[in-house]
């Protein structure tokens, strides 16, 4: 069965997206990240109308055919309640869009010096992403487990109840487990600047503990209320400081 065969039920005409999105009038942008900008919208789906995220591929922004169906294929094969629900997908006219389940209060980037940000909201939404984490560091009887290679405050959705949701795994690798040697030489590094695992981007040695060191990051954020970059220094994370300290 082709690749188009198997997700096929998934599939989102082009029309619909655009008749919902206005043509992706600016009205209905709601943000833009590493894949593309990002819209909100209502969609007709198989349970009715429903709000929807609408991430539109952008190929200047670096991302591409790969990452498209790494993410179409791992959200179809990983489901779990703290990652993010992929609703369907549209690929046709050089369009390449994803659709998602709406994440009411977005990403917890956005979030991290709010005061609405209670601390047992806080380790609610850790202890959330540490289920999804696992979930997908979890071999379940194979021999292999999911490294996410870009945990970052920015791909942590959350609903209206403030749970979290990871999003963005077109970045992931398959990495061996429950075997003598349970790493990937990883020739194209990957992740975001201040959150990345130093150990990693020196020697392309991809682990688990690789996606744990950037978890680390970001229970810092959240304990900090700040981003680890700096509005004026975006070349060094805060890491540094938390080493000293």
């Amino acid at each position: 069965m082709s690749v188009l065969e198997e997700f096929k039920h998934l599939e989102i005409q082009l029309e619909a997206i655009e008749s919902a999105t206005n043509n992706f009038a600016v009205d209905y942008l709601i943000g833009e990240g590493g894949f593309g900008k990002v819209y909100m919208a209502e969609l007709l789906l198989s349970k009715g109308q429903t709000t929807v995220a609408i991430k539109r591929l952008d190929l200047n922004m670096g991302q591409g055919n790969s990452e498209f169906w790494k993410e179409v294929t791992m959200l179809s094969m990983y489901k779990h309640q703290n990652i993010v629900s992929l609703l369907g997908y549209c690929d046709k006219n050089d369009e390449k869009i994803l659709v998602y389940e709406f994440a009411s209060n977005k990403s917890l980037d956005l979030h991290l010096n709010n005061k609405d940000l209670t601390w047992a909201r806080r380790l609610k939404i850790c202890i959330g992403v540490a289920r999804g984490l696992a979930y997908l560091h979890n071999p379940a009887g194979t021999q292999q487990r999911v490294l996410h290679r870009d945990i970052k405050s920015s791909n942590i959705l959350l609903d209206e109840n403030w749970n979290a949701r990871m999003g963005d795994l077109g970045l992931s690798k398959f990495g061996p487990a429950n075997q003598k040697h349970t790493f990937v030489i990883s020739n194209n590094i990957a992740g975001t600047l201040g959150y990345c695992d130093p150990q990693y981007l020196e020697t392309g040695i991809l682990t688990k503990e690789t996606d744990v060191y950037s978890f680390g990051v970001v229970l810092f954020e959240v304990l900090c209320g700040r981003l680890c970059l700096g509005q004026n220094d975006k070349n060094h994370s805060f890491t540094d400081l938390v080493r000293k300290h």
